[in-house]
């Protein structure tokens, strides 16, 4: 098995940052990729980005290019989101979720987190 908390949520104003972590537990996730979901209200969930444990690779939705930054800390099993010069549309419950294979549909993502709240005000 495998657990996923998240922290870091909040209500920043426009053009602000918040940092999201990942804290990752149970089995070893050198086999795994890790990847960042949004859902805002009456909306579908999306990709954000995700990250590969091993080798660190990376990928991001266009929305968020430039502006966000996915990490991992291997030792500590942490996963984390930099979210810079975020907007009112950035507001949305961000969850962290673990893969076997490197994809971007949440169909793909075999583990999620709770969630965290992240409301970006104008």
């Amino acid at each position: 098995q495998v657990q996923l908390v998240e922290s870091g949520g909040g209500l920043v104003q426009a053009g602000g940052s918040l940092r999201l972590s990942c804290a990752a537990s149970g089995r070893t996730f050198i086999k795994y990729a890790m990847g960042w979901f949004r859902q805002a209200p009456g909306k579908e969930r999306e990709f954000v980005a995700r990250i590969t444990w091993s080798s660190g690779s990376t990928y991001y939705a266009d929305s968020v290019k430039g502006r966000f930054t996915i990490s991992r800390d291997n030792p500590k099993n942490m996963v984390y989101l930099q979210m810079n010069s975020l907007k009112p549309e950035d507001t949305a419950v961000y969850s962290c979720a673990a893969s076997y294979v490197l994809g971007q549909d949440p169909d793909d993502y075999d583990y999620w987190g709770q969630g965290t709240q992240v409301t970006v005000s104008s």
